[in-house]
């Protein structure tokens, strides 16, 4: 079975491992899983922060435009002091004082749409940034994701070369001391040094993997890059049981970017409609009063008027027709967004869901290929102990094994990301607390 080969007590002691190659003497540690992994990039994103920034302005803007049809109150005051002068005597009159106090009502009756459409246009932009904010998180998440499996993964391999390593070295010791009694050629010796000196290479690259996947983690989730991290969780293949129908029916229904795509199509809409209100007559009613006089505070000789004003655009050389050719255009390139959006999540999800199924046959075949190499190896080593296989054959069976364990965890970590991506295509919601 799989689990012999790698489990996950084996992935956790080879993260420590890794980790104990690169602390350093002041290095912080951190104990880590993949929700506490995600939870911490979803608190310190930049992003993140930056849509709900976007979003509360948007609520701002739409209760703007709420507020804009009930109209206004406006209280003014005004107080001045002056007066005239008779430059033909030389006679001039004193200074007096004017102190004038009032408030106007005004009240939109009808605004051809224009106050409506802008209503509209604001809460479907509010409920294009809400989506926003959705598409936010699940893009955070998937990159954390994709960050811990790295880590995961690298540090698999890393025990996978040191394993590899330390058969080439014992693989040395005894050719060599068979050589020392005559029973191989030199060749042989020379070759296991070789092959041991090529793995030692690739552990070392192996290692500063690890190490880049680390530092790349540490930055998406808001650590410090040198933190070491101590991972409680290993790559494993955990059964997918959707059908790829179902999972292209739930992302038409949740996926942020399409119902970002459907409001752009209604704010734009929204937009032809405040255009076309250049065409139409306007209808507002003021009602004011007020009082002056020429001592404050002003409260004698009070006045009041009431009255409806009707405006309309007669001609403007042509300007309110291309504003609303413009609004045309723009929904016209909504449409054809919103079309394309869906196209290209459906072509997301395919992708993805195809890329799940094809890692999930290769953990299958690979794990089958694992048990074979280790009985080929094992078969390699007492032939040539035995005086009658080749040190050849050794090297290609150990080398084998490497390359079926290596092909195994990559598979696992195929799995793993594909399933990742293929939640973050579906729209899967991000539980946020």
């Amino acid at each position: 079975m799989v689990k012999n080969h790698i489990t996950k007590k084996t992935l956790v002691a080879a993260l420590m491992l890794s980790a104990l190659t690169v602390q350093t003497a002041f290095a912080a540690t951190m104990e880590l899983n993949l929700d506490k992994a995600v939870h911490m990039a979803l608190v310190n994103n930049s992003t993140i922060k930056i849509s709900n920034a976007e979003l509360a302005n948007a609520k701002a803007v739409k209760d703007q435009a709420k507020s804009a049809r009930w109209g206004s109150i406006t209280a003014s005051s005004s107080n001045k002091r002056g007066g005239y002068y008779h430059y033909v005597n030389g006679d001039g009159n004193g200074p007096s004082g004017t102190f004038k106090n009032g408030f106007t009502v005004d009240f939109p009756i009808y605004s051809g749409g224009a106050l409506s459409g802008a209503i509209d246009k604001a809460s479907k932009n509010y409920e294009y940034y809400k989506y926003g904010m959705d598409e936010s998180y699940q893009a955070t998440k998937l990159n954390a994701t994709n960050g811990y499996y790295s880590v995961l993964e690298a540090a698999n391999t890393v025990t996978l070369n040191k394993e590899s390593v330390d058969q080439l070295a014992e693989h040395l010791k005894n050719t060599q001391a068979q050589f020392n009694v005559g029973v191989v050629a030199k060749i042989d010796v020379l070759r296991s040094q070789v092959e041991l000196a090529n793995a030692e290479q690739t552990l070392t690259k192996a290692k500063n993997t690890y190490d880049v996947a680390v530092a790349t983690l540490n930055n998406i989730i808001g650590l410090p890059i040198s933190t070491n991290l101590s991972v409680s969780e290993g790559l494993e293949y955990k059964p997918y049981n959707y059908t790829l129908d179902n999972c292209l029916t739930y992302a038409m229904t949740n996926r942020p970017e399409i119902h970002q795509a459907e409001a752009s199509v209604a704010l734009y809409k929204a937009a032809q409609k405040i255009a076309n209100a250049g065409n139409m007559p306007t209808v507002g009613l003021e009602a004011s009063t007020g009082w002056a006089n020429n001592a404050w505070p002003a409260t004698k000789n009070d006045q009041w008027a009431v009255g409806v004003t009707v405006s309309m655009n007669v001609w403007d050389y042509g300007v309110t027709a291309a504003k609303v050719a413009a609004a045309k255009a723009d929904v016209v390139n909504a449409e054809e967004t919103y079309r394309q959006t869906t196209d290209s999540v459906q072509l997301e999800v395919r992708t993805y869901y195809l890329s799940l199924r094809e890692a999930e046959k290769r953990i299958s075949t690979t794990s089958v290929a694992i048990a074979e190499a280790e009985e080929a190896y094992k078969i390699a080593l007492v032939r040539y102990q035995a005086g009658v296989g080749t040190n050849t054959d050794v090297i290609d069976a150990q080398v084998s094994l490497t390359t079926a364990k290596n092909n195994y965890i990559q598979a696992l970590y195929d799995y793993n990301t594909s399933h990742a991506k293929l939640e973050k295509a579906m729209g899967v919601p991000v539980l946020v607390d």
